[in-house]
């Protein structure tokens, strides 16, 4: 095999190693899934982002935790399928459609329908394009052949299937029902497209009088303009002051219609006068009791919130300006007499911001409770999903078991279109997959669906069902994990839940992944009114993709908030620096070996040992902890073996043999570190692919790609626990020294005498063994090894394992603060002593806890209580 050209430059530069890089891994068709039966599928469905502009930093979070899964399970022999796509996003690309059209001077009228749609559809190719381009600046695996759109002919059979499938079960209805409607994008929302906000407003008593002049009753409303369609003025039937006027009418001011007082239960005695106005048209409360007592319905607004001919005098007033007049008609009128401040909780539309307005409109609505309720028995089987974290399971259920029906027909021309039409004589309503035979006696409903009936239907349309028997279908679904956000359990989860199981009698996903928010430092929310947002595409310009995706990745737990912080992304840049400067070192010392060249046989240092025990440890950690989507927990694992363990101390080490004239043990440095560097990148790529192919690349190696090698496996041969002790005693020494003489402002260049007293003939043999070590890194005038070692008085010590550090800096110290150093380290020691024999001494944690860990408290103990009783002995002697 011929060797290697080393291809790193001296400088870290995220630009240059990610450039090209994306565009060869998907020419290599690394990311497609092969269909390949010898292995275990992989699923995964992005969560398909909206059409409606460009992604922000919680898309990259979302899609980098779905990333690291996708190429860890690569890796692991999994045959993987990351699908991408994108949502047509109906409400909001409309809306930004006809905000363009409106800087052009035009309405969608003024194009029609078709027209209308054709735009629409450029502005998603656009958008689109944008958006794959963020996808490929993120280093997202993806694999494109299966590429989908919530529109596509496909997808939009899948629609059709559902939606009749469910209209011949009885499960979608169409009827007049009060909706949330936005008067603004002139729609009905669904309940969840509602946001509430705590509005300063009023309430407005008046007195309705009694058709036979006998008095009047008094009512109270937030809402004067809807007077106008009262139909009714409802008293609690055992509410002993109004039982007599059940059956009576009063007089509607203004109108002077003549209303009914009803008797019902929903109203309640203690609240107000305890008489309401009843508007059936304009209360989802008022509608139920308007059933309840055939009350007629007077719808007194039109869609875009103005007041209809049924308003009399007040026709063609905005809603709000109508309010203002009729309070100061009613005022002359004396017939309202007190207005008082009210703070109460107001619907806004999530898309436009506009109040929205209780109306009553025919639309199509799905029957929840048959879905929901198979939904929740589901998750009391084995084939249930499973929530990360399980809190959230909670979160879905209440939401499950308090469902009502499904608003889901949209006044959009973006989107799927009902597939119902209505008999332009008779009014008889067809509803299938095609339009009816005759079609020119027939006209389409010009609704739309809500875009989450479309996007519910995701992790099994782009997989080509209705067609049960399509190949893709049948390998990759259910799919095995969804990544999400807590905000869409409502939104998106739950609908996915409930038609998976609908039409596929199975659970969509077997594991859901929550994240929370991506936040400012501050914890506040991102919003444009803030300007606190952050573009992930300029991070990656400054700091490159694998610096954001370790910080998204690793930044919090899984179901909480992540505070952004461009520091951190900083400090990464330079952790990914140092893993840059090590592994072009390691690279260097190589000598050109090749990959038939590793040999992890020859006789091994102890640093060697001690490595590759690490290696293992971490490997095995790691694994865990990505397997249990602890993903802040594997950062920390990388991190801490990475800098701190083969960066600080192992190539440090290391650099002794290279250095030396010993051809064999520089053999098998050379080896471990392409070994370990090789493994180490593995476990790193899926958080920083980039830097990891890159490094790889120059490593001897077999395959074409770090993103299809095999994930790193514990190698028990390779462990070595003795040598993993002996290293640790190591650390501590030189550690102590190192402590010392920064302590006495006496530099590592300086020689100093240095002695160990060894707790016993072994501890001598093992730091005689390494004494190479202990002089490269303590640099002693001479160094005195014993178990019987004369403490000068002018010295400074330290405890370590076994063993106790001495340095005679006569001159250098001063006794008192020598002594109260000590002092100090005492009360360590003896804080851990206290904390170790308080575990011990609880009978639960002996009886419960395994024998291994009591073992190792246990141990600890003993330990300690050796440190405590040196430190004391050292303090008594400095003070007698």
């Amino acid at each position: 095999m011929e060797q290697k050209e080393i291809s790193m430059p001296t400088k870290y530069d995220p630009n240059a190693i990610e450039e090209g890089r994306y565009e060869w891994w998907v020419n290599g068709k690394y990311f497609e899934a092969k269909d390949d039966e010898t292995k275990e599928p992989y699923t995964i469905v992005i969560p398909p982002p909206n059409v409606t502009g460009k992604l922000h930093l919680g898309h990259a979070w979302d899609t980098t935790l779905q990333d690291i899964l996708t190429r860890m399970k690569r890796m692991q022999g999994y045959d993987v399928l990351w699908l991408p796509g994108m949502d047509h996003a109906g409400i909001a690309t409309q809306a930004k459609v006809e905000q363009k059209l409106r800087e052009e001077g035009k309405t969608r009228y003024d194009l029609g329908r078709e027209k209308f749609v054709e735009e629409a559809w450029k502005w998603k190719e656009e958008y689109a394009s944008f958006i794959r381009k963020q996808w490929a600046k993120m280093g997202l695996g993806l694999d494109y052949s299966r590429e989908r759109f919530t529109l596509d002919e496909g997808l939009s059979k899948a629609v059709r299937e559902v939606f009749v499938t469910l209209y011949k079960k009885g499960l979608i209805y169409r009827g007049e029902y009060i909706i949330n409607w936005d008067p603004e994008t002139k729609t009905a929302l669904s309940d969840i497209e509602v946001i509430y906000k705590d509005v300063q407003g009023a309430f407005y008593h008046m007195k309705y009088p009694l058709a036979d002049g006998s008095g009047h009753i008094e009512i109270a409303t937030t809402r004067p303009e809807t007077m106008l369609g009262d139909t009714a003025v409802a008293v609690h039937p055992e509410d002993e002051r109004y039982k007599h006027l059940i059956g009576k009418t009063v007089i509607l001011p203004i109108v002077g219609r003549e209303i009914p007082i009803v008797g019902d239960d929903y109203v309640d005695m203690e609240f107000g006068s305890g008489a309401v106005k009843i508007t059936p048209a304009h209360d989802p409360n008022d509608f139920e009791v308007g059933n309840r007592h055939n009350l007629e319905r007077i719808l007194v607004m039109n869609e875009d919130g103005t007041m209809n001919d049924k308003a009399g005098k007040y026709k063609g007033m905005d809603r709000f300006d109508c309010r203002k007049q009729i309070v100061k008609d009613l005022k002359e009128q004396g017939v309202l007499f007190k207005i008082e401040d009210h703070m109460h909780s107001v619907g806004h539309s999530e898309r436009s911001g506009a109040v929205v307005e209780p109306y009553l409109s025919t639309q199509w609505f799905v029957k929840m409770q048959p879905l929901a309720d198979a939904s929740v028995d589901l998750q009391k089987t084995e084939g249930k999903v499973h929530f990360v974290p399980d809190r959230f399971e909670k979160t879905y259920l209440h939401w499950m078991e308090n469902i009502r029906d499904w608003c889901i027909s949209r006044q959009l021309w973006w989107g799927h279109r009902i597939p119902a039409w209505y008999h332009k004589e008779t009014g008889e309503v067809y509803v299938d997959h095609e339009p009816p035979a005759d079609i020119e006696n027939w006209e389409q409903d010009s609704d739309v669906l809500d875009t989450w009936f479309s996007s519910a239907l995701w992790p099994f349309s782009t997989m080509g069902w209705p067609e049960v028997d399509s190949a893709d279908f049948k390998r990759y679904y259910p799919t095995a994990a969804l990544v999400t956000g807590y905000d869409i359990i409502f939104f998106w989860v739950s609908r996915m839940i409930f038609q998976g199981l609908e039409f596929t009698e199975q659970r969509p996903f077997k594991d859901v992944l929550i994240h929370g928010l991506v936040r400012d430092a501050e914890g506040r929310k991102m919003s444009k009114s803030l300007g606190n947002g952050v573009d992930p595409m300029d991070v990656i310009d400054k700091y490159g993709a694998d610096s954001l995706r370790y910080f998204l990745s690793t930044g919090s737990s899984p179901g909480q908030d992540l505070r952004f912080s461009i520091e951190k992304v900083e400090s990464i840049w330079n952790f990914a620096n140092k893993i840059w400067n090590a592994s072009r070192f390691a690279l260097m010392n190589m000598n050109g070996l090749t990959y038939d060249q590793l040999d992890l046989t020859g006789e091994k240092s102890v640093a060697d040992q001690w490595i590759l025990t690490r290696l293992n440890e971490t490997i095995e950690t790691v694994t865990k902890l990505a397997d249990r989507y602890e993903f802040g927990e594997v950062g920390r694992a990388l991190y801490n073996f990475i800098w701190d363990d083969f960066c600080d101390w192992y190539i440090e080490m290391a650099k002794l043999p290279l250095y030396g004239d010993d051809e064999a043990a520089k053999k098998t440095t050379r080896s471990i570190l392409a070994y370990v560097l090789d493994q180490t990148m593995r476990l790193l790529h899926p958080f920083m692919p980039f830097i990891t192919e890159e490094i790889w690349q120059n490593l001897p190696h077999q395959g074409d790609s770090i993103t299809v090698a095999k994930w790193p496996v514990v190698k028990a041969e390779l462990s070595n626990a003795e040598a993993a002790e002996e290293m640790k005693l190591l650390v501590e020494i030189i550690r102590s020294v190192r402590n010392i003489r920064a302590e006495v402002n006496t530099p590592l260049s300086k020689k100093v005498n240095m002695m160990i007293k060894a707790k016993g003939n072994k501890v001598v043999a093992v730091l005689e063994k390494n004494r190479a070590y202990i002089e490269r890194f303590c640099n002693p005038e001479q160094l005195q090894i014993s178990t019987d070692v004369e403490i000068p008085d002018k010295a400074m010590t330290a405890v370590v394992t076994g063993a106790e550090i001495i340095l005679p800096l006569e001159g250098l110290i001063n006794m008192e603060e020598e002594i109260a150093r000590l002092e100090k380290e005492w009360a360590k020691w003896n804080s851990e002593v206290e904390r170790v024999q308080k575990k011990l001494s609880n009978e639960k944690f002996v009886s419960r806890a395994p024998e291994k860990v009591v073992n190792e408290e246990k141990a600890k103990e003993k330990d300690y209580l050796e440190k405590r009783a040196i430190v004391e002995e050292r303090i008594q002697e400095l003070k007698g």
